[in-house]
Order: structure tokens, then C-alpha cells, then sequence
């Protein structure tokens, strides 16, 4: 049996975090329904705050250095990849914008994404639907239907919030793992290794 490796990629910027606890709960999820199919579990996560001056340095000179380059190859890995930022101005934050953009688009391409945001007020809810999901689609992601959107009233106002919370992140959890076992462990590009024409012209007469 394949272990299957998580990679969480969170933007908070500041030790705690609101989007650090929820980057952490969605992967708890993701992981907890995994094992419930029987699979191993590897989780490994990002903290974009440090590797923001690498992050930089590689949108200028294209290469990446430092821990950064051990962050890219972890998310090139990845069996699936838990996305979470912090909302600023009504969208992502210029941190986790900077650093998929120096992830090669190929390393995204079909990887399972379970996105998340937090912010102050529920009215940048749709900041998933309308800033991170298409970005994900832009790298033709596969991106789990439910994203999980926690604003500040969420984290403890009322038991009924939390339960709200609670059952969004068990359900996007749930959906990145379907589609985790969806995939084959190692599976690459079908047609990097076509079948020989001779193979394909042999079966044409039986």
C-alpha cells in the first residue's frame, strides 16, 4: 500500500494564526479520511512566512534557492495539496500568489487542491469562488468542491458556528480524499510513453 503525501501550503503571517489553524484542520480531515480507506498518511506543511525573501528572489531570478526549493519539490510530490490564505483587499494574499507563481504549472497539473480562506467578515466568503478556485483551474487543478471559508466570528461565537465550521471542514476533507484514491500513486502523463504503432497495428486483426 502507497503512502500518500499531503503538502499544506498556509500564508498566515503571523505565529499563531487563524488560517494556520485552519490550514490544520483541513488536513487533520483530509487525513483522517484517508486513513479511513485504508491508506498511509505523510503530511508535510509550507509556512510561506518563511520562505517569503526566497519567494521573492525566485519571481526574479527564476531560481529558486534556499528552503524554498525543498517546498517546491514537496508540493511537485504531493499527492494532494491543502491551499489556505489569509483574505487581503477581497482576495488571496500577494504571499500565496507570489509563491504558485513560481511552482511550475506542470507540477499542478490533475494534483488534487482543497482550498481555504480566512478573514474578519463572512462577506469575503467568495473569495474562493472567485479568486482561488479559478487560479486553481488556471493550473488545471482538480479542486475539491467544497472550500472552506473561516471568518472571525467562526472560531468559537456560539456553539452553532462552530459546528458550521466543524461540518464544512469534515466535508472538504472527505472530498480531497475521494479524489486522492481516485489517482494512481505515481501515475504520470499517458502519452509521455505512447504504445509502439507496431503493438496498436498487431491487435487489428483479431
Amino acid at each position: 500500500m502507497a503512502t500518500r503525501t499531503l503538502v499544506t501550503v498556509s500564508a498566515g503571517l503571523s505565529t499563531p494564526s487563524s488560517t494556520r489553524l485552519l490550514a490544520d484542520r483541513l488536513t487533520a480531515a483530509a487525513a483522517r479520511s484517508l486513513e479511513e480507506r485504508g491508506e498511509d498518511v505523510e503530511i508535510r506543511t509550507v509556512e510561506l512566512r518563511e520562505v517569503a525573501h526566497d519567494i521573492v528572489n525566485a519571481m526574479v531570478t527564476r531560481v529558486p534557492t534556499g528552503e524554498l526549493r525543498a517546498a517546491l519539490e514537496d508540493v511537485s510530490r504531493a499527492d494532494a495539496v491543502i491551499a489556505v490564505t489569509p483574505v487581503f483587499n477581497a482576495s488571496y494574499s500577494g504571499l500565496f500568489k507570489s509563491f504558485f507563481d513560481v511552482v511550475d504549472s506542470e507540477d499542478m497539473d490533475g494534483k488534487p487542491v482543497l482550498i481555504g480562506a480566512t478573514g474578519g467578515s463572512p462577506r469575503h466568503s467568495l473569495v474562493l469562488e472567485h479568486a482561488l478556485r479559478p487560479m486553481f483551474a488556471h493550473t488545471r487543478s482538480v479542486v475539491a468542491p467544497t472550500g472552506v471559508y473561516a471568518a472571525s466570528e467562526d472560531w468559537g461565537a456560539g456553539e452553532g458556528g462552530g459546528r458550521e465550521l466543524s461540518a464544512r471542514i469534515d466535508r472538504a476533507g472527505r472530498q480531497l480524499a475521494a479524489l486522492v484514491d481516485e489517482r494512481v500513486p505515481g501515475a504520470g502523463d499517458p502519452y509521455e510513453e505512447p504504445t509502439p504503432f507496431a503493438d496498436l497495428m498487431s491487435g487489428l486483426g483479431s
